[in-house]
């Protein structure tokens, strides 16, 4: 079968895999990013809201591994925004992805450097959107997925998208092996996005403390925060989470959440996670899929492990057709 499917991009950055590393902030640098590039899948660098200097050093990082493709993810609410772009215009990187934001305002100078787009979505209306806007791809991004989340499961939004519009869709959420790979293609999509699969991986710089805790976590091992204060983020259940959960009960003698408890606890939350392993006060964020992640190997074997297993059950779908 055609490893790339029906995705011109995939084809066009010269992938092995249609497999793209999910751009996690903090997690996703540029070691990690050059390593699954060089490996055949599309690595991603995970900015946050780090300043430019720092895209600068994590694209020389990955460039250090690998001389094929990668992207960077942009948080487009970050007040370094105009920066990073400059940053990412200068250092000739070939994908953008983005996040928390309309990439519009960019778009045309982006794709003047000759830089492919690809927003994250949670939903249709916000996949059509970008369609009509001009970007070139979209991940279709479920619930299951860790970190910040729509509502929607990955099951039932990614169809919707492929229905809706006409650009490679990407499914994200839940996929950590060739079998959610294979579902996500049967649904219409054209690659997949790993992010919790890849934090496990020997390449990951992430605290061991988070390595261990991925590969320990059950089915019900995530929680979702922020429910009642509007930002919802999928975690490893943690004494942070669970405080945080807490802080935002609403109750009879609590008839509202505990906004300033619930800030201090998330200032600098993500990194004490991904650089102290902080147990107690950092936010593991990780998806679903880590109840099924029972190891750490080699993004190498993981990009072959998975699409292996998703092309057999491909083709056993196809020969039975």
């Amino acid at each position: 079968m055609n490893v790339q499917l029906d995705n011109p991009i995939f084809e066009k950055l010269g992938m092995t895999y249609p497999i793209i590393q999910g751009g996690m902030a903090w997690a996703g640098t540029g070691q990690l990013a050059g390593s699954v590039s060089e490996a055949g899948g599309l690595g991603i660098i995970g900015t946050g809201y780090w300043h430019a200097d720092q895209v600068r050093t994590e694209i020389q990082r990955a460039r250090e591994i690998t001389d094929k493709p990668f992207g960077v993810n942009v948080m487009l609410m970050s007040r370094h925004i105009r920066e990073v772009f400059d940053v990412i215009i200068e250092e000739g990187v070939k994908v953008v992805a983005t996040g928390a934001g309309d990439p519009a305002p960019f778009l045309d100078e982006l794709h003047e450097h000759g830089i492919i787009v690809i927003p994250v979505v949670p939903s249709v209306g916000l996949a059509k959107m970008m369609e009509k806007k001009g970007v070139d791809a979209v991940v279709a991004e479920g619930a299951e997925s860790g970190g910040h989340i729509g509502s929607l499961s990955t099951m039932t939004l990614v169809p919707q998208v492929v229905d809706a519009v006409d650009i490679p869709v990407i499914a994200a959420g839940g996929i950590a092996d060739g079998r959610g790979a294979a579902a996500a293609i049967m649904l219409g999509a054209s690659g997949v996005q790993m992010g919790t699969r890849f934090l496990a991986s020997d390449e990951s710089e992430i605290h061991q403390n988070f390595k261990d805790a991925v590969v320990k976590a059950r089915d019900i091992g995530t929680v979702v925060t922020g429910e009642l204060m509007g930002n919802r983020a999928r975690v490893l259940k943690t004494p942070m989470a669970k405080q945080y959960i807490k802080n935002e009960r609403v109750e009879v003698t609590k008839p509202k959440p505990d906004a300033d408890a619930i800030e201090e606890l998330e200032n600098g939350s993500l990194k004490r996670a991904v650089v102290d392993g902080d147990k107690s006060t950092g936010a593991f964020m990780a998806g679903e899929a880590a109840g099924m992640v029972k190891d750490i190997k080699p993004v190498a074997d993981i990009l072959s492990d998975t699409w292996s297993q998703a092309s057999e059950l491909l083709n056993q779908t196809w020969r039975t057709k």
